[in-house]
């Protein structure tokens, strides 16, 4: 595999994966909550939970939003890799499809990859930021 090609392949997927979270961001605004309003510090925790579909403090509304994401675009892969099999099978010979099926199976394997450690990563800094002790 050359050099370009893999650039070339790593800014489609790039660009996949931009466009579907984007998409996934668009649709969630669209069909979320309709009366969640700005949440101001000094707001009473059951209001932001009524405002935010259950959840009393932005921390866990930000990891909520983040998992959600991570699961779409998790799935995604798995349904990329489901396709590369598919096409990896009815190749039935043809080098270039079976090359095109390897290629998107290895992307979408990074893919997978990438979303677990943006998942471990997340959950770690959002979960530890409020953990930390006032100095006075």
């Amino acid at each position: 595999m050359t050099k370009t090609t893999l650039k070339k392949g790593l800014k489609q997927a790039f660009i996949v994966l931009g466009l579907s979270s984007l998409l996934l961001v668009v649709f969630a605004a669209l069909g979320g909550t309709a009366g969640a309003q700005l949440i101001n510090p000094g707001d009473v925790p059951s209001n932001v939970a009524a405002a935010t579909g259950g959840e009393g403090s932005i921390r866990a509304l930000i990891l909520r939003i983040v998992d959600f994401i991570l699961l779409f675009l998790g799935l995604l892969a798995v349904i990329m890799i489901i396709f590369g099999g598919i096409t990896y099978v009815s190749s039935a010979g043809n080098q270039e499809k079976v090359d095109q099926a390897k290629k998107i199976i290895m992307y979408a394997i990074v893919g997978i990859i990438i979303v677990l450690i943006s998942f471990a990563l997340v959950n770690t800094v959002i979960r530890g930021a409020g953990q930390g002790t006032e100095v006075a």
